[in-house]
């Protein structure tokens, strides 16, 4: 059972804030509050144990008014707070855990409260799972060096815990150009190794594009003048 499980041990209820957005646990994500009743929700939420849930739900398209009942959604814990003078908030939230709502709660508040049961990845084969953490790992890497030639950047490359593979999977698809609808998709899974196939699979499909925008970007840049292809791996 993992540290951010433990965050979460003992709570059944939670409640819940839906946002057009799709978060990951371990994703850091910057909310500012500003709705009367989920000004409500805050003041509440760190009284307590500075615990929310994040449900994806976008009400342009949706055929309800709240995301239906067994929809998964992301636990997050408030980290930071900011109270402006007009009682808006600026808050900084990271992703703990998924969870899954059961059913909802009616409490009188204005805001959504739902009875949750907290999942995390099936065990699976730890070879298996270090194997395809390691592949995604090499082709994120590969589209990051790309973008930071196309950009022009010299910044680091980004350190990706290949050895960790549930916390890999949830960043680099963080990470990723994709739908909500994808990206809730991959929250859903249950199977590390499944998220981290498809997620490996969508990489496949565009790293090559990005790495020959790089090697033109190179030429461009060197106003054709290229007695030797671009080494990427600079």
């Amino acid at each position: 059972m993992s540290e951010a499980f433990e965050r979460v041990r003992g709570v059944s209820e939670l409640p819940l804030f839906p946002l057009p957005l799709v978060l990951f646990p371990g994703v850091p994500l910057p909310l500012h509050i500003f709705e009367e009743r989920y000004r409500r929700m805050l003041a509440d939420v760190r009284a307590g144990n500075n615990l929310f849930g994040l449900s994806y739900f976008d009400l342009n398209t949706a055929t309800n008014t709240r995301p239906p009942v067994n929809h998964v959604g992301c636990a997050v814990e408030v980290v930071e707070s900011q109270l402006l003078p007009d009682g808006r908030s600026n808050i900084l939230t990271v992703g703990l855990v998924r969870y899954r709502v059961s059913e909802y709660v009616e409490t009188g508040e204005p805001y959504l409260i739902g009875r949750v049961e907290f999942f995390e990845d099936e065990r699976e084969d730890e070879e298996l799972l270090v194997m395809r953490a390691r592949r995604v790992a090499e082709l994120f890497t590969r589209i990051a060096r790309a973008v930071r030639v196309l950009n022009d950047d010299r910044a680091s490359l980004p350190d990706l815990p290949d050895a960790e593979p549930e916390r890999l999977s949830f960043l680099v698809a963080a990470a990723m150009e994709l739908d909500a609808e994808a990206k809730q998709s991959l929250l859903e899974l249950r199977s590390g190794a499944e998220r981290l196939e498809r997620i490996s699979n969508l990489l496949s499909q565009v790293v090559g594009n990005y790495e020959e925008r790089a090697r033109k970007h190179k030429l461009a840049k060197g106003n054709g003048h290229s007695s030797k292809r671009p080494n990427l791996n600079e």
